[in-house]
């Protein structure tokens, strides 16, 4: 199906001058200067001046590491305000849709709710898989998006790369594709495929594997043309100095995110042999990320008894499709050492 980008983009984004900041303006190349652009304090403590608007140090390693462009980049505050973006800068208020499959992320229907964007949802089979052709026949003249969560939250399983080329294929709008929990999947990212798709947009964050979630900071990657619409609305210093240098530091020792991936995922291994073995836990769904979801007998009681214990899991039962079920992060080894401890004196 053809896809033409200017046809998604709301017109008061086509038409937007953004915001030029002092950075904007004047891009340092390590000579010595006297700053007297930007009203900053001149006085040093290292933070007293704005952080690059662009983050440019962080998208060249991030661009390095996926074979891509820092064109083919965004960061945000946080994945949630990228998601953000993507709805203001191509969904018209009280006018266009997109679809969301349930159960999923919960942010996507609040940040439709937030932005005036009808949501329409399309649930998951019993399975936990799309439902392709209804999301398909669910698509009109006004659909802009399509939101997936692959590892999906909270069911924890990848979607088929077939389905998701069928909707890739199929559909005139844009695809985002959100892989917060990737890197605790055997299935490849999608950002292998991004120069295959013009549509499709991959989301990702540093609040899971690589333990940054008190940072702020997620990415968006997409083609250089979806990118430079983003970067037209976003905020010019939407990602501050501490956390850029922060990031710096820790996106470069890729050895320890291997170290704790590892553990995580035989971690994971482990604790599902042993919720096999108790009564009360009546299915376990399989998982990719890093965590468990699970059917038990009676989801409140057991989450009420659990928290008494000390251990602190999420009741998901509230979410369709997941009647009495409660969903298990994998912490270290004696953090579910403590949950299965909990779990057996029940």
């Amino acid at each position: 199906m053809e896809f033409d980008l200017n046809n998604l983009v709301r017109e008061s984004v086509r038409e937007l001058k953004p915001y030029s900041s002092a950075r904007d303006e004047y891009i340092s190349d390590g000579s010595k200067m006297v700053f007297l652009d930007a009203n900053e304090s001149p006085y040093p403590n290292g933070i007293n001046r704005y952080p690059d608007p662009h983050q440019r140090q962080l998208k060249t390693i991030l661009a390095k590491q996926y074979s891509l462009s820092p064109a083919n980049i965004l960061i945000g505050n946080g994945s949630d305000e990228v998601l953000d973006l993507i709805f203001r800068a191509f969904c018209e208020p009280q006018k266009d849709n997109v679809i969301t499959m349930p159960p999923t992320y919960g942010m996507y229907k609040v940040l439709a709710g937030i932005n005036a964007i009808e949501n329409k949802e399309v649930l998951l089979n019993e399975s936990f898989e799309l439902n392709v052709d209804k999301i398909l026949e669910a698509i009109n003249s006004s659909t802009k998006a399509i939101f997936l969560c692959s590892p999906n939250n909270p069911t924890g399983n990848s979607f088929s790369v077939s389905q998701i080329e069928t909707l890739l294929n199929n559909f005139s709008g844009l695809l985002v594709v959100d892989e917060a929990y990737i890197d605790f999947a055997t299935q490849s990212s999608w950002l292998e495929r991004l120069g295959q798709f013009p549509n499709l947009i991959v989301t990702r964050t540093f609040s899971k594997a690589h333990g940054m979630a008190g940072l702020r900071l997620g990415v968006c990657y997409g083609s250089a043309e979806v990118i430079a619409i983003l970067n037209r609305i976003k905020p010019p210093y939407n990602v501050n100095e501490l956390t850029q240098q922060k990031a710096l530091q820790m996106i470069q020792n890729t050895a320890i995110l291997e170290e704790q991936v590892a553990e995580i995922l035989r971690e994971r291994d482990r604790v599902v042999q042993q919720l096999e073995k108790i009564n009360f836990i009546k299915e376990i769904y399989p998982s990719d990320a890093n965590f468990i979801l699970v059917k038990v007998d009676d989801a409140n009681r057991r989450y009420n008894e659990i928290l008494e214990l000390g251990v602190v899991v999420r009741n998901r039962s509230t979410q369709p499709l997941c009647d009495n079920t409660l969903r298990f992060t994998i912490g270290t080894p004696e953090e579910n050492k403590k949950l299965l401890k909990v779990l057996n004196s029940l």
